[in-house]
Order: structure tokens, then sequence, then C-alpha cells
């Protein structure tokens, strides 16, 4: 049966493709007549089976490529690299070059990145400043570790503890985002003496052995002792069996703790906007009701900002922010390095004198190039005033998502906040059944289109448009009006 649907897919993807008829060099080096085509004239043009237009001008010409093909590069990667690595499109893509907004495959064409790399490219890909920084503190010492004293971390965590509330001023550099929520948990045991962790359901916190029992996604799980860790249900606006009402969730969270603990717990943590569950952002006024019940429980609370922080989210430079809290621990990473395997955890000298008790070591946690290249990226951000772009391109984007939403049955759900947007896709719109087969089709059409969307939610049914922060409003244009059209096919 699965080979069956297996290859049914496959052909509804070939024949949607042989609909578009596309023509990849129209996407490489557009003309400008085609960057001045207003919004709605596309948008008319999409609508009436016309072909969308052109990607918006970018003066860039992409370095020749003469490296291995992707065929040969998909080769290799199946036989020295692990099974469970996947890729996205039946055909995965080489991309060998990017540049702000944009990526380049083997052949010069060039993809508008809807998902900056995972939510990982804040700046921009080779964003000037940031190569600068990273290049001139190479040039003079790449490694030291922390035994030794060097400026970049220091000023690093200075510029980071400006940007934190209230009394956030401990920062602890580590490599990634699992990393920092594995700290994060252990500091919350440390500090508490208890050791039970609340988190949400849909949640993504990390892959690690320990950050994989604060996920609860089955996708993401492997069977393993997960330990003193309970998934509470997920305040989400759209599929939540409370709707919007944040009172009636947090209510399920002194339940468990009433009735599946102690009494006592560790901590608890949460996204503000689901990342890889699929961009749910909270019920109004969830955090605020649960940051007060753990921290009756004598649990601290933990806001998980490796995809919201940094100003993504427009109305705020955190996430948690959105949620009117000051939270007791925060983790980072993604988009703090614009690329580099870079994460923090901040929180308050109270609390992180517990870590004190033991030697606390991490070899390349704040590495002076990373810190650099960290540094560099926070100013980048205040200097192009991201946080107040996010806000306007996003504001447009999500206007013109919903406007397609009313148009099109299939599009359930359009959520999210600046450049971090959801756009949910169900066969039902009363049922909001998952519309599975028909994304991956969309998936691969927009691909042909050149955009490079992502992916989430249990079922895979949600578009994740994250792209880096220097999206453009004739940008948001092309991947509506793309959309629009793929839609229009199906």
């Amino acid at each position: 049966m699965a080979m069956v649907q297996r290859r049914i897919l496959r052909r509804a993807v070939e024949e949607a493709k042989a609909k578009l008829n596309f023509n990849r060099n129209r996407t490489l080096f557009p003309c400008s007549s085609f960057s001045t085509v207003t919004s709605s004239s596309s948008a008319a043009a999409a609508a009436s089976g016309g072909a969308p237009r052109q990607l918006p001008v970018f003066d860039y010409q992409p370095k020749p490529y003469n490296g291995p093909s992707a065929d040969e590069i998909l080769e290799k990667r199946k036989k020295f690299l692990g099974p469970s690595l996947f890729y996205y499109y039946q055909k995965p893509l080489n991309i060998v070059e990017g540049k702000m907004q944009y990526l380049f495959d083997e052949s010069g064409r060039r993809y508008l990145d809807a998902i900056a790399g995972v939510v990982t490219v804040s700046c921009g890909h080779c964003h000037p400043d940031v190569l600068n920084a990273i290049m001139e503190q190479s040039k003079l010492l790449q490694h030291a570790t922390t035994i030794y004293l060097h400026h970049a971390i220091a000023d690093f965590a200075e510029a980071l503890a400006s940007k934190m509330p209230g009394n956030l001023k401990v920062v602890y550099f580590v490599n990634s985002g699992s990393e920092a929520n594995e700290l994060a948990m252990l500091m919350a045991r440390l500090y508490t003496g208890n050791l039970g962790m609340i988190s949400l359901r849909n949640a993504y916190h990390g892959g690690s052995s320990s950050t994989i029992g604060l996920t609860a996604l089955n996708t993401w799980k492997y069977p393993i002792p997960e330990g003193e860790i309970h998934h509470v249900v997920n305040p989400d606006p759209f599929r939540g069996v409370f709707g919007s009402d944040a009172t009636r969730y947090a209510k399920d969270v002194q339940d468990h703790i009433d009735y599946g603990t102690s009494g006592k717990v560790a901590g608890f943590i949460a996204e503000t906007i689901q990342g890889a569950g699929g961009a749910v952002e909270l019920a109004p006024g969830y955090l605020k009701q649960v940051y007060d019940i753990v921290h009756k429980a004598g649990g601290v609370c933990i806001a998980d900002e490796v995809q919201t922080g940094f100003g993504r989210t427009g109305s705020h430079y955190w996430g948690f922010e959105t949620q009117g809290v000051i939270p007791d621990i925060v983790t980072m990473a993604k988009g703090i390095g614009n690329g580099l395997p870079l994460g923090a955890v901040v929180t308050t000298p109270e609390i992180a004198n517990v870590m004190a008790q033991k030697i606390q070591f991490n070899t390349f946690g704040g590495n002076p190039v990373c810190s650099a290249g960290g540094l560099a990226v926070l100013r980048v951000l205040d200097k192009e005033k991201r946080q107040a772009h996010c806000a306007d391109v996003g504001s447009h984007l999500i206007g013109r998502l919903r406007s397609l939403q009313d148009r099109h049955d299939i599009i359930g759900d359009v959520r999210g906040r600046g450049l971090m947007v959801g756009v949910e896709l169900v066969t039902d719109r009363k049922e909001k059944t998952p519309a599975k087969a028909e994304t991956a089709i969309l998936f691969e059409k927009m691909r042909e289109l050149g955009v490079l969307l992502g992916k989430g939610g249990l079922h895979g049914n949600v578009f994740r448009i994250k792209p880096p922060m220097c999206f453009t409003k004739d940008d948001a244009d092309f991947l509506v009006d793309a959309l629009d059209y793929a839609i229009s096919k199906l």
C-alpha cells in the first residue's frame, strides 16, 4: 500500500511539473521590467492561469561552479553519511552559493530562500559585516578556550546581556540550540532541587539524548528513556481543544502538577511560536498564567528563543515579550550566529551560581571567531533596523497570505508574526484534515517556481516561511504570487 501511495504521489508531482511548463532561465537574471509588476496584476495573472512574475531584480552574479554534481554528492552522502539524514525535494538541490536572501544552485539558478537554513540566517547569506568580523578574527586567533582571557567573548556577552530584560545578565555560550536547552534543563534541576520538567505537546527543543525528552513530536523522537519530563496540552488557537482560551490551557498545567507530580517541579520550557511544530503561536496570555503556576510549584521558567529571538517576530526583540513575561532562563541559537555554530543560555546571577559547585566547561563555546561573528550579527541587526523591517514586511506578507486564504479553501490557517509565519493546508476546513499529499505537490511546485520553503507540523502540512530578515516586500509578493499560481494548478 505504501509503495502504491508513493507511486501515485510521484505521478501527481510529475504531472504538476508538466503543467507548470516552467522556463528555468526566467528566474536566473530577470529583466527589470518584471520587477515593476504590481501585486494585484501579478496575482490576477496567477489566478487566470498565466505565468507568475519573475524573481525580483538582484544585482549579483554568482561565481562559476566547477565542483562535483548533485548526483555525485548524493552518492557520496549515501555512502559516507548517516542514513538518518534527509533532504528536501525528489531531486535534491546542490546549493553552492548564497547572497542575502537568495541561494544559487550548481547551474547558477537563483532561488528565494524562505526558510533561511532552517531559521538560522538572520542578517542574510554572506553578509559582508559578519564575514569581515569572522575573517579578521580568524587571522589573529581562532581558538584558545576560556582558560585564557580574550576580549571577544566578554564583548559579545556584554552586548547580548544588554538586550535582555530584568536581571537576565549572566551568559553561557554553547554551540547549538540542543546544547543550550540541555544546559538550561540542568540549571533548572540543580537550582530547584527538583527533577520534573514540563514542556508542551508539539514542541521541539532539540535532538540530543536529553532534549529529545522535551521535544513532543513523534517524528523527532527515538524510543529511549526520557526521564522526568511531561508534556501538557498545547495552547494552539487553531487546533487546540480549548481554542484561544489561555485560562483553560493553564489549568491543564495546574492539574498536571496536582495529579502527576509531587507538587514540585524543576521547570517549564516553551517556544513562544513553535518552530518545527508549524509556526504555532501560543494562545494570548498563556505564559503569564503558567509562569505563575510553575513558580508556585517551586520551578523556573525557560523561554526557548532559538527561532523567535533577535527581532524576527517584528513586534518584539524576544518572542517571550509578546506574552508579557520575563523568564528565569532564556536559550538561543540559530539566528544568533547567522550560520555560525553558536548558541547561548542567559540567566540570573542567582541561578548561575548553582553551576559553580562543579567545573562547567565548554571547549568551543564562545570561541573568538564565533564571538566576533555573533557580536557582528547583533550590530548588523541594530544598524539595519531588522526588527522594524520584520514588522513591516511581515505585516505585508501575512496580509497577502490571508487574502490568498480567502480565495483558496486549501489554506486552513495563516499565522505568525513578523517573518515567523506558517501556512497550514487542509483538505476540509471544518474538519481541519491535513492536506499531506497536496502539501508535498505544492512544495515541489514552489521549488520549480524558484521559492524554497520549509515544512513543519506533525503531518508535514504547514509551510514554514521564515526567511533571512533582509527579505523584502517584493520578495513577499513574489512568494505569494507563486503560491497562488501553484495552488491554482492543483
